[in-house]
């Protein structure tokens, strides 16, 4: 499957969608979305070397995969994929 935008493939399967409560009241559906979009196409936003190199592992081998973001009011929230693809949580680390 690819984009309409850019014909980047989609890389991982989101399952069902799930946003906190917190992530709700403090992150823009715009930046939720935005997020996804790019999760979705591994990139993982603002995680280091060896973060990233442990999500491309796991899309390989089938692992938890987690993203982090800013959305525009500066809040950091991130996106974790679970293992089986069966969903996804938008979240804020705090509601770990």
């Amino acid at each position: 499957m690819t984009d309409r935008t850019d014909g980047r493939a989609k890389l991982v399967s989101l399952g069902r969608l799930l946003v906190t409560a917190g992530a709700r009241s403090e992150i823009s559906n715009d930046d939720v979305l935005l997020a996804l979009s790019r999760h979705v196409r591994g990139d993982w936003g603002e995680l280091d070397p060896d973060d990233k190199a442990a999500n491309d592992r796991a899309l390989a081998m089938g692992g938890r995969l987690l993203s982090a973001y800013r959305g525009g009011n500066g809040r950091r929230f991130w996106v974790i994929t679970e293992w089986d693809r069966s969903a996804t949580t938008v979240l804020l680390p705090e509601d770990y």
